[in-house]
């Protein structure tokens, strides 16, 4: 069976994009951002993509365009008989885990969509946005309906193939989200007050610099942000061919993944600050503080509208390439075809959300990892874990078991200065600092 192919290398860009622009931009970039202090978070970010975001992005883009093979293949492909592959395996495994929950979660936006669409969420619940939340989410069966029907979404889209699926609802899906959530800054940029809410995000207090977990969240956040470590870059790089370059896509895919943060941050802290809300919410600050917020706002039920469609949007672009990687994988090693094995990939991804979905509720008590829920269980395994291993391997695979000149011919990169400065930080740098996210991470640090 002929390797399927992005019908264009904007086509890979875009999807890539889909990839990388996700709930973690819009959701986990904003509260972080909150978090760690705003304008100074905001400066380290930008420096942690440069420097550890987008070579480690060109490095599994380059694995994976040179095998033209999934995750696991691509590393019995280039190292035949040695241990490689059993990184592509912890891709899989994070695959499978993260939109085990993530999927839980793009199905709560998708509620909210629809809430405000028929117009219910135009005026605030009578017993509150907070307690309605919470009230959804330990429901039985009402979150397992959403998380159901947005894994039919995602497995149609995936089922349809790369150029006729994956390629063609991200040429629609991503355009439309960058549209949307220019709307939405503007909106938020009118509201009286948001002058200091930009203040925040852009006007530095160095005092934060003095807690280190500040650098480590800059850091874990530009490696989170653009997928690095799940698989998912490298399976997209495989459809590509060799008459593309690299290094010119990955650092633009990376600039408007970065981008994409930035303006959801312009769409949410003018707002926030507006409504004298505390930026540091936490993860409640989409579902339960930006409700409120648009119930005072003028037109804030359009407001929430369009907030929710493009929180959908990014979802499905993200879910969309966590669930190829094990398809790809599937198709390759089982011989099965991309309908099969989208499906049964599908199912298991359901029945894993089944489990996050309950341990809102019924199954509130269970707590897998320390006091951790089962979705944050999930969670803690395959970003903790599973992700900060698949990256530190990518980076000792390409610095360590390439020569130097295979490196760089893989990433495009030979007769570069720029060659010579991009196999440092791989080889030495990166993975220096993915121990230090990774040790973070697990309490170590």
């Amino acid at each position: 069976m002929a390797r399927e192919s992005w019908a264009s290398k904007l086509g890979f860009m875009l999807a890539a994009m889909g990839s990388a622009v996700g709930l973690g931009n819009i959701w986990r970039f904003s509260y972080v951002a909150g978090e760690n202090g705003g304008g100074a978070f905001l400066i380290l970010y930008l420096i942690s993509v440069l420097v550890i975001g987008i070579p480690l992005l060109l490095v599994e883009v380059s694995i994976g365009r040179k095998a033209q093979s999934d995750v696991v293949g691509s590393y019995e492909k280039l190292a035949p008989g040695k241990p490689w592959y059993l990184a592509g395996f912890f891709g899989i495994g994070a695959s499978l885990l993260i939109l085990g929950f993530y999927s839980v979660v793009a199905g709560w936006s998708f509620y909210y969509f629809w809430n405000y669409l028929n117009g219910f969420f135009f005026n605030e619940p009578q017993e509150g946005y907070g307690p309605a939340f919470e009230s959804f989410t330990t429901t039985l069966t009402q979150p397992l309906i959403w998380h159901g029907l947005f894994m039919v979404v995602t497995i149609l889209i995936v089922l349809s193939g790369v150029k006729k699926g994956i390629e063609l609802a991200n040429k629609i899906f991503m355009p439309l989200l960058a549209i949307l959530l220019i709307i939405l800054a503007g909106f938020s940029l009118s509201l009286d007050g948001a002058a200091e809410g930009m203040r925040f995000l852009f006007q530095p207090d160095w005092s934060v610099l003095s807690d280190p977990t500040v650098y480590i969240s800059a850091l874990g956040q530009a490696f989170f942000s653009l997928s690095l470590g799940v698989g998912a870059m490298m399976t997209y790089g495989s459809y590509l061919s060799s008459s593309h370059k690299l290094p010119g896509a990955t650092f633009g895919i990376g600039i408007m993944d970065t981008l994409f943060a930035i303006i959801s941050g312009v769409v949410i802290f003018p707002a926030v600050f507006a409504f004298s809300i505390e930026p540091d919410s936490g993860p409640v600050l989409v579902f339960i503080t930006l409700p409120s917020i648009f119930n005072q706002m003028p037109f804030g039920g359009y407001v929430g509208i369009l907030f929710f469609l493009s929180l959908s949007l990014a979802a499905i672009s993200s879910s969309v390439s966590l669930l190829e990687v094990p398809v790809s994988y599937l198709m390759r090693a089982a011989s099965w075809t991309r309908r099969k094995a989208a499906m049964v990939s599908g199912l298991i991804i359901f029945i894993l959300g089944i489990g996050a979905s309950l341990g809102m509720g019924v199954l509130a008590g269970v707590t897998p990892i320390g006091e951790n829920n089962i979705m944050d269980s999930m969670d803690y395994i395959a970003s903790n874990i599973f992700l900060p291993l698949g990256g530190m391997t990518m980076a000792l695979f390409v610095g360590w078991h390439f020569t130097k000149r295979t490196a760089l011919e893989a990433a495009d990169l030979s007769g570069t200065g720029l060659g010579s400065v991009w196999y440092g930080l791989v080889r030495y740098i990166a993975p220096i600092l993915i121990v230090i996210i990774f040790l973070q991470a697990l309490g170590l640090f």
